[in-house]
This record gives C-alpha cells, sequence and structure tokens, in this order.
C-alpha cells in the first residue's frame, strides 16, 4: 500500500492498527542500513521503505575509518541528520550513529554503577581530564580519593595543578556519575570508585576508636591520616579537630609522616573523620574556677585581626583583646608584637561562649 493513495478518512485508523505503513524518519533517529554503492565522493545507502541515505561532504571525512573495511551488501547503524535533502536522499552520519551508540552504553555503564579504568591525558585547576571510548570526560578535584586528593598547603591554582599534573598518564579506577550527551559532557568519581572497599573495612571501626595513624598530607582545611594498621584507610581531622585553640594552620599541630593517636568522631559511607582535640583535655572545664575577672594573666600574641588580637594563654586556652581598647587596628600593631609575651587583665571569663576578653594591663 502507498501512503499516497490512503483515504484520508482512514487515516487514522491505518496508524492505530498498521504503524508500520505511516512511519517516517526523523532527525537524531538511530537507523540499521545496508551499504547500496561507495563512490569516491558519496556512499548510498538503503533505507527499506524509507528510501535511500548518503554520506558525503565532511560526514564522509569523519566516517573513512568506518567504511574503509566495510563492502558494498554489509549493514551498519547510521544516525539520521536530514530526513530529505534536496535531491531527495536522507543524509546520515556514520560517525554521530558511533558515537551516540558509545554514549548509550556510557549511560548503561552508569546506571549498573560498573567501575572503569581511565588513562589521565591532563589537568587543570578544576581537575583532570581523560577519554573514554573517543569521548571527553572529566573528573573534578573533589571527586578524587583521600589518597590522590592534591595535598597543598595553600590555594594556589598553581602549586594545585603542579599536584595534579602528577597523575597525568597514570591509570585510576572511575565511576560515571554525570552525563548528558547533548552538551557532551561526562563526569567520573575516583572517590566513589574507591568507597565500595572502604566501607567494607570502616565496618571493622566504630565511634569513638581510638587509632593510631601516620600523617599522609597536610593542607590549609585540615590534615589526612592513614591507619597504622590498616593502611587501605585514610581519614581527614579537619582544622577545628586538631586543637581547642583556633590556629592558622594544621602544619602549627603536626607534620608529614609524624606517627599520632587520634579519635574516631565520624563514620560516613566511605568516609571517616578523626580529632585530636578530644583527646585532649578541655580547657574550659571549670574555666570560671581557674580564671576570675581582674586577674592578671601573661599571654603570647598569636595574630591580629579587624575585630582584636588573639592571645595564647596557659592550659591551651586563648583570649581576645578588642581593637577598641587600642583605638585602631594600626595602633594595635604598633602595641602588640606577634609572638611577644604581655600582660593582660582578665576584662570578662565567658564559657558558654568560650571567650575570654582582655584588656591591656596597666604598667
Amino acid at each position: 500500500m502507498n501512503s499516497k493513495a490512503i483515504n484520508p478518512a482512514l487515516l487514522p485508523q491505518i496508524i492505530k492498527t498498521e504503524p508500520d505503513l505511516i512511519s517516517f524518519l526523523k532527525e537524531g533517529d538511530l537507523v540499521e542500513t545496508r551499504i547500496l554503492t561507495k563512490a569516491p565522493k558519496a556512499v548510498y545507502f538503503d533505507l527499506n521503505k524509507f528510501g535511500t541515505g548518503i554520506v558525503y561532504g565532511n560526514e564522509l571525512m569523519n566516517s573513512r575509518d568506518i567504511l574503509k573495511n566495510l563492502a558494498e551488501g554489509e549493514t551498519i547503524s547510521a544516525k539520521v541528520i536530514s530526513s530529505d535533502n534536496e535531491e531527495g536522499f536522507i543524509e546520515l552520519s556514520l560517525a554521530g550513529a558511533y558515537k551516540q551508540k558509545e554514549w548509550q552504553v556510557l549511560k548503561e555503564t552508569m546506571e549498573n554503577d560498573e567501575i572503569l579504568s581511565v588513562k589521565i591525558s591532563g589537568a587543570n585547576t578544576g581537575g583532570l581530564t581523560t577519554e573514554i571510548s573517543g569521548i571527553k570526560a572529566f573528573l573534578p578535584v573533589s571527586q578524587l580519593s583521600n589518597k590522590n586528593y592534591p595535598r597543598v598547603e595553600s590555594n594556589n591554582r598553581q602549586d594545585i595543578v603542579k599536584e595534579l599534573g602528577k597523575m597525568v598518564g597514570q591509570e585510576l579506577k572511575v565511576k560515571i556519575i554525570d552525563l548528558n550527551s547533548r552538551t557532551n559532557k561526562l563526569i567520573l568519581s575516583e572517590k566513589e570508585a574507591a568507597e565500595e572497599d572502604t566501607k567494607k573495612l570502616l565496618a571493622n571501626y566504630k565511634v569513638g576508636d581510638m587509632v593510631d595513624a601516620i600523617v599522609s598530607g597536610v593542607t590549609n582545611f585540615g590534615v589526612f591520616v592513614r591507619f597504622i594498621d590498616q593502611p587501605a584507610i585514610e581519614g581527614m581531622i579537619h582544622i577545628s579537630e586538631l586543637d581547642w585553640r583556633i590556629i592558622d594552620h594544621p602544619k602549627e599541630v603536626v607534620k608529614i609522616d609524624e606517627t599520632i593517636k587520634a579519635k574516631i568522631v565520624e563514620i560516613k559511607d566511605s568516609q571517616v573523620f578523626l580529632s585530636l582535640k578530644s583527646l585532649k583535655s578541655d580547657p574550659w572545664q571549670g574555666i570560671e574556677e581557674k580564671l576570675k575577672k581582674g586577674e592578671e594573666i601573661s599571654g603570647v600574641v598569636y595574630k591580629c585581626n579587624p575585630i582584636g588580637a588573639l592571645i595564647n594563654l596557659n592550659n591551651g586556652l586563648q583570649g581576645l583583646i578588642h581593637v577598641s581598647e587600642f583605638g585602631s587596628t594600626e595602633e594595635m600593631k604598633k602595641q602588640l608584637e606577634i609572638n611577644k609575651e604581655y600582660q593582660f587583665v582578665i576584662d570578662a571569663v565567658k564559657p558558654e561562649e568560650k571567650r575570654i576578653i582582655l584588656k591591656i594591663a596597666k604598667k
């Protein structure tokens, strides 16, 4: 039956009962085709009821590696890029079909939660680059495992790129966590690929356990430590869990390769967080009995900021002398030298806020 001979009144019924008789190809469709003729400037394909397909121009150039091993009469998948050109042919793309199939494979890989092995080809401030089946992929810094997370002491971009560059050429186990074929977005995670094994190992530990660990990395926001009895586990000690006093950088408390004892404070999926602070006596307990308003006390200037100066006192405590005591930040810096000891008077002790307010002792 030819669609031109169809009675319009019968069209709805035909579409319902015999949809194959009324079907069209549209842009983006994948079709199975058979090679009719291979000419120097074009290749023609049999699309059965849909007519004749053609690959030519840039699409022919892009498909030359695919076509060189195919003979007339063989079948191959193609992608429709135009359903009807000026000469009546359906324009096809073989390379586009191959890529679309690869995207489908990648989607299934992501849905099945499979682990892939990729070779890193480049690095930038955001992370690492690679390819899977000719499709560019990106591995963000945030999705690196603890083992490969860049251990730099600052947020300097050049330092981060330099550290990431050490992984170019290496093979990493990853999972696909996001993709979009239309925008060519393919996002990977090394962290998720490593999570399964780490989860099993962490099942042997619980919150409150004390562990011996080696400092494996120091960053501006915290410390990475590797368990001595299970080196495959690497945990994090946030800067706020290193000491009761405020510190500018973790290197003030620990150093690389130092052996420490830490307490597990949280296990979240494949991540484990620890604390050094919780193993130290809380200097704020009974603070009102130890320090009284009006009492004179010695302290070392730790740092100055727009609010005032932080003063390191005995027993791991810190006090604050407000900038208003000096009139200006500039004047405060003139009167208080960093790392120098001075005498102060306790103006207020606020244990609920963990604050000790100081004034300069009169000479």
